[in-house]
This record gives structure tokens, C-alpha cells and sequence, in this order.
């Protein structure tokens, strides 16, 4: 990781990586999901037509199985799933511990009999997280859910499907 703060006191911190910092590695781990279920990230990918598409994700269809790769699980139908399978790219982009974090992402989907979704595995080409002095960040997009069991069972089973797909990619 490499920081690059501006000088003065309201400075701007900027750290890139290319391997998840370790409080990453264990939000993204699986273990969190009844913890932190309200944490949602940003996906983002460019169609070929030049469109961006954007999926939100939470813990549930996010899963790092080592410190240089995401999983992540998309609706099949999707308009960001077609614009990852063709461009084999994607951002993702989230609010965590008072910082700014865009992760590009080199992407193949990986397909699993009997998969309910579209399952990808990433490498992190580059990611970088931004902080200021003077204000911090409390979040980002979130939200609240509305039957929390049965959410974390499908969130509990998409993790372990993801498990699969990052198994199934070595």
C-alpha cells in the first residue's frame, strides 16, 4: 500500500493496493453478513455501447477468498452481468472505515450447475481508498431489511455459492 498525503492540515490521504487491507479481507470473508447487513457497495461496468451500468451489492454477494480476489454474485439477467462477460472488467466502489474505496477489477464469470445467479471471480488490478482530515465519511449507500432471516439464509447460501465459484476458478 502506498500513501500519498497533500500537504496542510485538512490533508487528503490516499492509499492504493492491490491486495485487500486486512479489515477488507475480513468484511468480505463471509462472516460479517448479520453484523454488518446494512453495507452496500457499488459495482460498476461500461457496456460496449459506452453505458455505465451499476449494481448494488451487500455482503451477501461479496466474498474475498484471498487477499487479491473478489467473488461477487449478479442477477443473470442483468445488464451489468452482459457488460462484465464482454468487457471482463468492473468497479466496485464503497463507504468503509471513514473512507472512500473504488477497486478495479479484472473479472470471468464462472458458471456453477444450478447457480440461482451469475457468478464472477475478480482480481483486484488496482484499488485505492480516500480520506480528509476534516470530515469523515459515516456511510455510504445503506439500507435496512425488511425479513432479516430469511435474507441472511439466502445471503448465508449465496456466500457459500460463491465459495464454489472461487473453488471452481482455481
Amino acid at each position: 500500500m502506498t500513501s500519498t498525503p497533500s500537504p496542510g492540515t485538512r490533508a487528503l490521504e490516499q492509499i492504493s493496493f492491490d491486495e485487500w487491507p486486512p479489515a477488507l479481507r475480513t468484511l468480505f470473508d463471509g462472516t460479517l453478513i448479520e453484523t454488518k447487513g446494512g453495507f452496500t457497495a457499488s459495482l460498476l461496468a461500461v457496456d460496449d455501447g459506452g453505458r455505465v451500468r451499476t449494481s448494488l451489492l451487500s455482503l451477501g454477494e461479496l466474498f474475498a477468498p484471498d487477499p487479491r480476489t473478489l467473488c461477487f454474485a449478479l442477477w443473470p439477467a442483468s445488464r451489468a452481468v452482459r457488460a462484465i462477460s464482454s468487457t471482463g472488467r468492473a468497479t466496485l466502489t464503497f463507504v468503509f472505515d471513514e473512507a472512500f474505496f473504488q477497486v478495479q477489477l479484472e473479472a470471468r464469470r464462472v458458471p456453477l450447475d444450478h447457480a440461482p445467479l451469475a457468478c464472477f471471480v475478480a482480481t483486484i488490478e488496482t484499488g485505492e481508498l480516500q480520506r480528509v482530515g476534516y470530515a469523515r465519511l459515516t456511510g455510504g449507500i445503506g439500507f435496512e431489511l425488511e425479513d432479516g432471516e430469511t435474507v441472511m439464509a439466502r445471503w448465508r447460501a449465496q456466500v457459500e455459492m460463491l465459495k464454489r465459484a472461487a473453488s471452481a476458478a482455481a
